[in-house]
């Protein structure tokens, strides 16, 4: 690879040779690959789904997701951003999604799918006529909360995945730190494009360990077909007002991530603000692609923090490489022994490697309040959205004295909360005297 083409991978466009793009494209699909299908595996069980019907719906997440990307990559009018994000299927909705499955059938929860996704879809469009009360302040109070509640998810992949058998053994504190000492050893000493890659050289070595001390269950590909069709409308969706509306309410938490690693991705990847354009297309593929998710029987679609990491990580911005991760995703959607393979890298291993990236989004978070200003209007704003957000939810009876729907929102959210109290704080704290600290 020549110099340019090796810098290439630092810009969004440019040509880069496709033996070099796969590599990190894969690093962006195995950061995010278990999170993806996770959110359909549990849904299918709780509601008692077969496993042929639960195994094409999760082929189904996989194609969504990387025809999401594809269009965020690249804009179909006025959905995509045309910034390095990744889509997946979100976990955001799990609670809610359960519950309307539980009370009322899946094809409800399908038809809550697509008439949300369209809503949110359409507030994306329309972006330019909201998006001002979310100010610099508030963009970056909601970075730094989004870093600080992946950290959770990093240590629990670290113990072997939260509830799993062996939780925190041994063996998974010896995969995880093998992992993360290899990334980070490869990232140090490694130069060029092979630094780039430090954290799927990590990954593979995390990976034959786990091999090799038996953690890595190969039975998965037994039986597995070379081709599966897609299945379109497994479910036939159900309408019901008062389900979509507990629905739109998740959307709106959603998109309260979105931007936040819309914002993250332009401030760490490419250096620079996010435009009014970029943000708009971030949210409307959001919604449009989540409706498509439901016309594939599954659950919302979202941009995924991990890869975010993983951008700021790296700064490894160019549209052709994540795209060729998307293409991964496809093909894994497919031919089902690709995504049953990539199954079986352990959560240990997904642990060691992410928990750096989710620590660079703080710090990208500290970053951009620094740029904000340390005004004592911006300090009270970032503050106390961070302390209640942060630390109410860690005790989630707090909300006990609120309806459910509020609960299922906020109580375990931290996001939704910092996102709502800084923009209320935002809107009613006095402006400082000294209009360049003004945000």
């Amino acid at each position: 690879m020549t110099n340019s083409n090796a810098e290439n991978i630092y810009k969004l466009e440019g040509r880069v040779p496709l033996a070099k793009a796969v590599p990190l494209g894969l690093q962006h699909i195995l950061a995010m690959f278990v999170a993806n299908i996770t959110p359909i595996m549990i849904l299918a069980s709780v509601l008692g789904l077969d496993s042929s019907l639960s195994g094409r719906i999760i082929q189904n997440a996989m194609i969504v997701a990387g025809i999401g990307t594809l269009i965020q990559l690249n804009p179909l009018w006025k959905i995509g951003s045309g910034l390095p994000i990744v889509m997946g299927i979100s976990f955001t909705f799990l609670n809610t999604a359960i519950f309307i499955g539980t009370n009322y059938s899946i094809g409800t929860v399908i038809g809550c799918v697509i008439a949300g996704g369209i809503i949110e879809g359409l507030l994306g469009l329309f972006a330019k006529y909201w998006m001002k009360i979310i100010s610099p302040i508030v963009a970056a109070t909601v970075v730094t909360a989004i870093g600080f509640s992946l950290l959770t998810v990093g240590a629990a992949s670290f113990g072997g995945g939260q509830g799993a058998a062996g939780f925190g053994s041994v063996n998974n504190w010896i995969v995880g730190t093998v992992t993360l000492v290899s990334c980070l050893c490869f990232s140090i000493f490694l130069r060029g494009y092979l630094k780039v890659i430090s954290v799927l050289f990590g990954l593979i070595i995390g990976y034959i360990l786990s091999v090799c001390l038996g953690m890595v269950d190969f039975s998965v590909l037994k039986g597995t077909s070379i081709v599966s069709v897609p299945a379109i409308l497994p479910f036939k969706p159900e309408f019901n007002i008062g389900a979509i509306l507990s629905m739109v309410v998740i959307y709106l938490v959603s998109a309260t991530e979105t931007i936040g690693d819309s914002t993250a991705v332009a401030e760490t990847g490419l250096n620079r603000s996010i435009s009014e354009k970029e943000l708009s297309g971030s949210l409307a593929v959001d919604g449009f692609i989540s409706a498509l998710a439901g016309v594939f029987g599954c659950t919302p679609i979202t941009s995924f923090s991990q890869n975010i990491g993983l951008v700021a990580m790296t700064k490894v911005v160019n549209r052709f490489v994540i795209g060729t991760g998307a293409v991964i995703m496809i093909i894994a959607g497919i031919f089902p022994a690709v995504g049953a393979f990539l199954t079986t890298v352990p959560q240990a291993v997904l642990g060691g490697c992410t928990i750096m990236m989710f620590g660079n989004i703080v710090v990208a978070g500290f970053q951009m309040l620094g740029k904000c200003g340390y005004s004592s209007r911006n300090i009270t704003i970032s503050a106390l959205s961070l302390s209640v957000g942060l630390g109410f939810t860690q005790i989630k009876d707090l909300f006990g004295i609120f309806p459910p729907i509020v609960q299922s929102v906020f109580a375990e959210n931290c996001v939704a909360v910092v996102f709502v109290l800084s923009i209320i704080l935002n809107l009613v704290l006095p402006k400082d005297e000294n209009p360049e600290t003004n945000n």
